[in-house]
């Protein structure tokens, strides 16, 4: 074998160690929001993943009795701690979030870096034809938080993405859309 081809076995064999390597958040912590647009509600669906360097902050902020393990009380007090970090308006009027699903990792997922909580909120309500803007702002929870926000493809043809703005940290996403009068 040539000395080119040792290279470029050395070359492949470091970034299969360094793209693994990258796959565990290590010192933020993701809040990464998906809008989706429905002609009945607009869901928000959060996903959060927190890094191994934050991970213990986090799990003291959701286990309150410090046993180890997170029980369902624990994962909707968290849940609605999360809630009162966001805010929500539709042409300019508040809009309340009601909880859907929430979905959490194991403990030790979340210790490794690679465990996701998933909190769902909903906005419902029929969306006449008409032009919309949403305003969209994750406080979260303080230093080493790192935003993603975004909206989904709509379903429907009958709703229209027609612009989006985020600030520089993606805490803030305003969303402008339009709603045709078919039901499709």
């Amino acid at each position: 074998m040539t000395i080119a081809k040792y290279a470029l076995c050395a070359a492949v064999a470091l970034m299969s160690v360094v793209s693994s390597a990258s796959a565990h958040r290590l010192d933020d912590y993701l809040q990464a929001t998906t809008i989706d647009l429905a002609r009945n509600r607009i869901a928000l669906t959060l996903r959060l993943t927190p890094g191994v360097a934050v991970t213990e902050a986090v799990l003291r902020q959701m286990d309150r009795d410090g046993d180890g393990v997170l029980s369902p009380e624990e994962k909707h007090a968290y849940a609605e701690r999360i809630a009162e970090d966001l805010s929500f308006s539709l042409n300019g009027k508040s809009v309340s979030l009601e909880p859907g699903t929430v979905v959490f990792p194991s403990v030790a997922a979340m210790r490794a870096g690679t465990g996701t909580m998933t909190i769902r909120f909903d906005a419902s309500g029929e969306l006449a034809a008409g032009d919309y803007q949403v305003a969209y702002r994750n406080r979260g929870s303080g230093a080493g938080t790192v935003y993603l926000v975004n909206c989904l493809v709509p379903r429907t043809a009958s709703i229209h993405v027609t612009n989006q703005k985020r600030s520089p940290d993606q805490s803030f996403y305003a969303l402008d859309f339009s709603v045709d009068g078919k039901k499709g």
